[in-house]
């Protein structure tokens, strides 16, 4: 029988990190200088963004198999309940500018852009 090879610090899905990296670095920076209390509210905030991302993209690709959807129509999210998250707000938009010196300011904007466009 076969043994598992152990994973080495990756993630489990084989996946090369790029942004996760940056932001795993960014976060125990602001881990040393930020109370636990005010912490919580940037990881999360981020760990927000990257599901709702993710879900608007696994959505995203069925619409783009359907032949009459649109997949940039808003309207195709919220009928199967989820958010629809504007262009400067996905995931691969801010992983594509991880190394911009206003990052903050970017996932800032993306998260004021996804609350605005989400009422």
């Amino acid at each position: 029988m076969a043994r598992r090879r152990k994973n080495s610090g990756g993630n489990s899905n084989g996946a090369t990190l790029g942004f996760e990296r940056e932001l795993w670095k960014a976060a125990n920076t602001l881990r040393g200088n930020m109370d636990a209390a005010d912490y919580k509210h940037v990881v999360l905030g981020l760990i927000f963004l990257k599901h709702i991302s993710d879900a608007f993209e696994q959505h995203r690709a069925k619409l783009l198999q359907e032949p009459y959807a649109d997949p940039e129509d808003p309207d195709e999210y919220l009928a199967a309940n989820i958010f629809w998250v504007p262009k400067e707000a996905r995931w691969s938009y801010l992983q594509s500018r991880a190394k911009d010196p206003n990052i903050g300011v970017l996932v800032d904007e993306a998260m004021e852009a996804i609350e605005r466009e989400n009422p």
